[in-house]
């Protein structure tokens, strides 16, 4: 049998290590801008085009490299940042493998501009495919500037599992925040086709968090410190009656590196006990000093997993550290150690006598001693009151008579008409819901409806259902292009974060489709003229921000197409919720409504909206 096992092409070789590295536009610009921090930048400039599959470009004023590092820079495990095997428990640099450059070189299309200070001419080098096209000398900034221009172009598949453009942009801004956050003393800019998403200048961690999420969020952080010799923590946690049902800001930075670790998080979750509901996701922007020997960084591709030594000890000073937080700002309960009053003790004064306590006790006192009362001890208003009880005895049973006929016809009237109203059991349906149309739609535990049927009872989810209408409502917009405007009597405006703003920029056809009214104003803010007709009496600003969460929630729980995320994230945000109570006519044209949808009986991710209780099922729980 001849050999079978070759050695792949470098080409071949740096695509599959692509696959690990780079999985989308976000995962290059992570790589590119820990390179900038790398190189010792203190201005670091992203610009983006197409959502990153046209052009990411990182500019930054670092040390830059020369012809010789330029070139092999594009080598895999070329790099920098270790020596020997001992120099990856030691690590305080972004990058160490050497797999990024060449990763993004074997798909994608990259110009790199270098210039080293003290030297006239920078090195200028172009590459396709891991195929070195041009190397020369050009004019060119201090520093570095890297160029990715159509990613994926030789790996249509990979290009063709991109999500739209709106999602992809999402994940940049994520990638950018998580590194610009956590390095306030750089300043950072972002551009997104032409306009400028970021302009985040030097300054302290608290000034950086405002800087990405608005000036709003000052008011929402509570300041967590804690030094100890296992772990150094630093940062904030947001009030609780800011917390989000979804889990964006959410970040831990172990030596300013922005990691993802689920028990650490609840570690910060049960610091929140008995605060917030279980739907909802306390915010925090916590920093880690630990020495690098204690933790492990070498365990993942995008390095944002982390093995601590004492994981343990960490998850107790965290849970510590934030209830110590909440607490020294009077939003955690504290145990109150005041003094009781009654033990406390007047000072006296150097010419005080002290003297012992008396205590006063009734010698003639008989526990077992019936006590009577002389006719002598009694007063004169007590004489009075019994002179007005015998006045008033004789009219006691004046109108006995009367009084006794009145109590036995009310009586004998109750009787006869529960007689009526009584239903006859025999009977194959009662003559209440037969008399009262009323009765037959019945709301219970302001949650749930239940209605009557011939064949048993039907039970619908007054909130689910609602869902449903609306859905339906909004895809039958969308196919019509416009949906039915209700415009407000006075404009609001609304500010949102950044990531949002953008957001609303992506989508901003889609959500005028679905009935809004808005215009931009300013870099983050919104002006909202009109609504959807069917929410004009609702929270403008908070269904939009509803609406925003449940499509970021969407896009990683759900497949769905655009449209039909919209559609489902605009119904959740909007519909009647749980804990509403209903008037019967409400309840009335909510069934109507429901009934008359295409699907009924589920939401897009199959739910249920009704459930069926069959007659012949409850005979059987009876025992008939």
């Amino acid at each position: 049998m001849s050999d079978i096992i070759k050695l792949l092409p470098d080409a071949v070789a740096n695509q599959i290590a692509a696959g690990e590295v780079i999985q989308r536009p976000a995962s290059a610009v992570k790589e590119l801008l820990e390179n900038a921090i790398d190189a010792g930048a203190d201005t670091i400039s992203l610009i983006i085009k197409d959502a990153g599959k046209a052009l990411i470009q990182v500019v930054d004023n670092g040390f830059g490299m020369s012809e010789t590092d330029a070139r092999l820079s594009f080598e895999r495990h070329a790099t920098s940042k270790i020596k020997s095997a001992e120099d990856l428990f030691n690590l305080d640099t972004k990058g160490f493998r050497g797999e990024a450059l060449a990763s993004i070189a074997a798909i994608a299309q990259v110009e790199l501009k270098t210039r080293v200070e003290g030297n006239d001419l920078g090195t200028q080098i172009i590459i396709e495919g891991s195929q070195v096209k041009e190397q020369e000398l050009c004019s060119c900034a201090k520093g570095t500037s890297f160029s990715i221009k159509n990613l994926f172009f030789n790996v249509p598949a990979r290009r063709n599992f991109l999500k739209s453009n709106p999602v992809e942009i999402k994940h940049i801004i994520e990638e950018f925040q998580r590194v610009a956050m956590v390095h306030a003393d750089i300043s950072f800019s972002m551009y997104n086709n032409g306009n400028e998403v970021f302009n985040l200048n030097k300054g302290s961690f608290r000034q950086r968090i405002i800087g990405i999420f608005g000036e709003k969020t000052n008011q929402k952080l509570v300041p967590v410190e804690e030094n100890t010799d296992i772990v150094s923590i630093d940062g904030f946690v947001g009030k609780p009656e800011f917390a989000k049902k979804t889990r964006g800001e959410q970040y831990f930075f172990v030596n300013d590196r922005f990691i993802k670790n689920s028990y650490l998080n609840h570690a910060v979750n049960n610091a929140f006990d008995q605060l917030l509901s279980k739907d909802q996701h306390p915010s925090y922007f916590l920093k880690l000093k630990i020495d690098p020997v204690k933790i492990d960084i070498n365990i993942h591709p995008t390095k944002t997993e982390i093995k601590f030594e004492d994981e343990r000890s960490i998850y107790a000073i965290i849970r510590t550290a934030v209830k110590q937080a909440l607490g020294k700002h009077n939003i955690a309960p504290t145990l109150d150690f005041e003094q009781e009053s009654t033990f406390n003790v007047p000072l006296m004064r150097s010419t005080d006598s002290i003297k012992a306590p008396t205590i006063k006790v009734n010698k003639d006192y008989n526990p077992f001693e019936t006590k009577t009362v002389s006719p002598g001890s009694r007063t004169s208003s007590d004489w009075n009151k019994d002179k007005k009880s015998k006045e008033n005895w004789d009219s006691l049973y004046s109108d006995f008579e009367k009084d006794t006929n009145d109590i036995l016809e009310h009586q004998i009237e109750n009787e006869e008409n529960q007689q009526v109203i009584s239903p006859d059991w025999n009977a194959e349906e009662t003559p209440v819901y037969e008399k009262a149309d009323k009765q037959t739609l019945i709301q219970l535990h302001t949650k749930f409806i239940l209605a009557q049927l011939k064949s048993g009872s039907l039970i619908i989810d007054q909130e689910r259902a609602h869902t449903r209408i609306l859905f339906e409502t909004y895809i039958q917009n969308f196919a019509n292009g416009q949906g039915v405007t209700q415009q407000l009597l006075f404009p609001e405006t609304i500010d949102f974060t950044t990531a949002d703003a953008e957001l609303i920029n992506e989508l901003q056809v889609e959500i005028k489709q679905l009935g809004f009214d808005f215009e931009k104003m300013g870099k983050s803010s919104f002006v909202v003229s009109g609504v959807p007709v069917e929410l004009k009496e609702q929270n403008v600003k908070k269904i939009i921000e509803g609406l925003l969460e449940q499509f970021k929630m969407n896009e990683s729980e759900l497949k769905l197409k655009r449209h039909e995320n919209l559609a489902i994230s605009m119904a959740r945000s909007a519909s009647i919720k749980s804990g509403k109570k209903l008037s019967y006519e409400e309840m009335k044209v909510l069934v109507d409504e429901l009934f008359s949808c295409e699907m009924p009986y589920s939401l897009p991710n199959g739910k249920p909206t009704t459930i069926t209780l069959n007659l012949e099922d409850l005979n059987q729980q009876f025992d008939y």
